[in-house]
């Protein structure tokens, strides 16, 4: 890849036209970089300049000029340049574009596809089975949802999302309905006040163990009412009043049977903590066991830790112990519910804590599971402005403060995400970092259009189209049926996010494959997210609503970007020939730092990602060595806000192996035997921040076993005896 700057020589070029005008309308200045894509991919990067000054003087009258003018203007120059192969194959590609916008806004041609079980549909998301009727379903839906949502949108934005250009992400759901993308559940409003599914109304719950089946009953309504994930910020705290009922009636209880006052709290004591244990863990199968609307188990996190009275200890020790302890006769690891622990300095940090037994018990879990995943308290706070655990996945809520001056996370929610296409900037600037940023601002622009699309069509929807979230408390404030649900998006009470990937390939475009401890390519990797956040405050300040970065998760876009840009640039080394776009900020997955190395690497990108971020780190087997893993958390507590594990823990039933599955060609199987049946064997892998079985769920062009193949052993060079 080209790595010093293009020579374009503006000065000479005839009178260039000062807008162009998109086929849909939309007006936006004339791009001169785009007639010399256009060039190169035809095979005529020698005659760029002077078949330029050409196109340019067929336009040279025209201070607006249309894409019909710079087609025919083409057209004429390749033929008149004595280039008819060129310009037959321009106007190949020209119509082949337009069928291709015909055939994607096509219901019947896209329900083809799905009936031909192409697997870039069937496999679009991990945590849906597409053997079951509810998905098949959902999946059918979400066809025909996609082409009727590209024609709804500004023309010019959904070829841009087709060309790869940006990912307007949820297109099977919206535009099409008007529905939000992920949320903090106000469960604490919920049920204290109670609440109406169906034609039920239910009460406050007067025990822990119907608080959890109330929570897993709103859990399954909300998955089915957005398209995004959903979470309980602080369970510990939030369930704790429920099970002091418990320990009240159980304390009454015993008055009738024990005389002396001690062992009457200590019976009652002992009850109520058996009845928090078998509360958690019938959330825990809840969850597992619960399929949304949508065709999956609804994505939730619980996040806990902070809780300082015996029962919300004890229902973080029983939240831990319950994931330990697996699902089912074969001791299966939970995917679902994520478990986000949080970590706070005089709490559970260091041995003289009052919780650092609890932490210790934490380290364990991600051992043998691999969640939780970690909060730092203060680091949090830091970067978001209020501490909470994320909605879904890694999308963080802004701190905020109601017209009251309280401060409000729960009840609040995500309206979106668009995310941009980063190395594709870089392929199309070869190397011009003056045109990178030409570029760059035009994507800004497509992205906050779609963005702001978003935002006008989720206000378009009715308190009635999703009781559970406006009338009846998910989304905190309850609407009446007159009202507007924009009461509780506008002000910043809501976030619609702009995401990002691949700033390793963008280093590597200007900088070669090994620039991270390159200061300057370093700081114009963090320039490039620092002007993503100046893009997106600006836009806050323009509309009201909170526009935030995010570090887009998602598993399939990683592929789909670098197979279209494959497709157009070829294969090039460490960016496109690697099939793959390294995610958000991440270090190389290829390249093998030590969890020390690769947090201080990625450190400083959060500051202006805050919208959604998470780091992880590759560890070998850790069951051996849990100080270690407690090492690397202890050193990253001022370092990052929120930190995964990716350590080994599949298992064969067959003969049971505890390990790492071996990556084949036809996918994951146990070292030992060779076993791949998703019936005998347990094999968990982590993707883009979440957990998934890829025995269970294939992934589009292989990347369970592209991942563990090659992101092995970045736990090189950490002390295994580390403290």
């Amino acid at each position: 890849m080209a790595t010093t700057e293009t020579k374009r020589n503006t000065k000479n070029l005839t009178r260039i036209p000062t807008l162009f005008i998109k086929r849909d309308g939309y007006k936006m200045p004339f791009a001169v970089y785009k007639l010399e894509l256009i060039i190169d991919q035809l095979g005529l990067l020698e005659k760029e300049q002077p078949l330029i000054n050409a196109i340019l003087k067929q336009l040279e009258d025209k201070t607006e000029t249309t894409a019909d003018d710079v087609h025919h203007a083409f057209i004429v120059v390749l033929n008149n340049s004595g280039f008819h192969a060129e310009a037959g194959k321009y106007i190949a590609v020209h119509k082949e574009r337009t069928i291709q916008w015909e055939e994607q806004t096509d219901p019947t041609k896209r329900l083809k596809r799905l009936q031909a079980k192409d697997p870039t549909l069937v496999h679009e998301n991990a945590n849906k089975d597409s053997n079951v009727f509810n998905t098949q379903r959902d999946l059918t839906a979400g066809t025909v949802g996609k082409t009727l949502g590209l024609r709804m949108m500004p023309e010019h934005i959904a070829k841009a999302h087709l060309r790869g250009d940006i990912h307007y992400h949820d297109l099977d759901y919206t535009p099409w309905s008007p529905m939000t993308n992920c949320c903090l559940i106000d469960f604490k409003e919920m049920l204290t006040n109670g609440f109406k599914i169906g034609n039920a109304e239910v009460e406050s719950p007067h025990s822990i163990q119907t608080a959890t089946a109330q929570m897993a009953q709103i859990i399954a309504n909300v998955a089915s009412s957005q398209y995004g994930g959903c979470s309980a910020d602080r369970v510990d705290e939030l369930l704790a009043p429920f099970a002091m009922r418990n320990y009240d009636k159980h304390l009454k209880d015993a008055e009738e049977y024990i005389d002396d006052d001690t062992k009457r709290k200590e019976f009652a004591k002992k009850r109520t903590k058996k009845d928090i244990f078998d509360a958690m863990q019938g959330l825990e199968y809840e969850i597992n066991t619960l399929f949304s609307s949508q065709g999956q188990t609804p994505f939730t996190t619980l996040g806990f830790g902070l809780g300082t009275t015996w029962i919300e200890r004890e229902i973080q020790r029983s939240i831990l112990r319950i994931r330990i302890q697996g699902l089912g006769r074969e001791k299966r690891t939970a995917i679902f519910p994520k478990l986000v622990f949080t970590l706070k300095k005089g709490l559970n940090i260091k041995p003289n804590d009052p919780n650092y037994d609890i932490k210790q018990l934490a380290v364990e879990c991600a051992t043998k599971r691999m969640y939780p995943d970690i909060l730092m308290y203060d680091k949090i706070k830091e970067l978001t402005g209020s501490f909470k655990a994320p909605m879904g996945c890694r999308s963080f809520l802004q701190g905020w403060k109601n017209a009251e001056g309280e401060e409000v996370n729960s009840g609040r929610m995500n309206l979106g995400v668009v995310t941009v296409n980063l190395p594709r900037i870089a392929l199309q600037a070869r190397g011009d970092k003056k045109l990178f940023w030409e570029i760059f601002n035009e994507r800004m622009q497509a992205c906050k259009e779609a963005l702001v699309f978003k935002v006008s069509r989720v206000k378009q929807a009715i308190p009635e189209n999703a009781p559970i979230l406006y009338q009846y408390g998910a989304f905190g404030k309850r609407l009446d049926s007159e009202d507007n649900v924009d009461e509780l998006f506008k002000h910043r009470r809501a976030t619609v996010s702009l995401g990002y990937i691949g700033l390793y390939e963008v280093g590597t475009s200007f900088y070669g494959p090994r620039w991270e401890q390159n200061k300057e390519a370093h700081d114009f990797t963090l320039s490039i997210v620092k002007a993503l956040k100046e893009n997106c405050e600006k836009w806050s300040d323009e509309y009201d609503y909170h526009f935030s970065v995010y570090g887009t998760p998602s598993e399939s876009l990683t592929d789909s970007f670098c197979v279209a840009d494959r497709k157009k640039f070829g294969k090039v080394a460490d960016i496109t020939a690697k099939d793959y776009y390294t995610n958000s900020f991440h270090y190389d997955v290829r390249k093998h730092p030590s969890p020390f190395e690769k947090l201080a690497f990625e450190m400083a990108y959060p500051k202006y990602s805050s919208g959604g971020f998470i780091h992880y780190c590759e560890y070998p087997n850790l069951r051996q060595n849990p100080k270690a893993l407690e090492a690397v958390w202890d050193w990253a507590y001022d370092k990052v806000g929120y930190l995964g594990t990716n350590t080994p823990i599949d298992h064969c039933y067959k003969c049971g192996f505890q390990g790492e599955f071996k990556a084949t060609e036809r996918g994951f199987e146990c070292p030992d035997c060779g076993n791949h049946d998703p019936k005998s064997c347990d094999c968990v892998k982590r993707t883009c921040g979440y957990l998934g079985n890829p025995l269970q769920r294939p992934m589009v062009h292989g990347r369970h076993v592209e991942i563990a193949s090659r992101a092995k052993n970045m736990f090189n060079g950490m002390d295994q005896n580390a403290e």
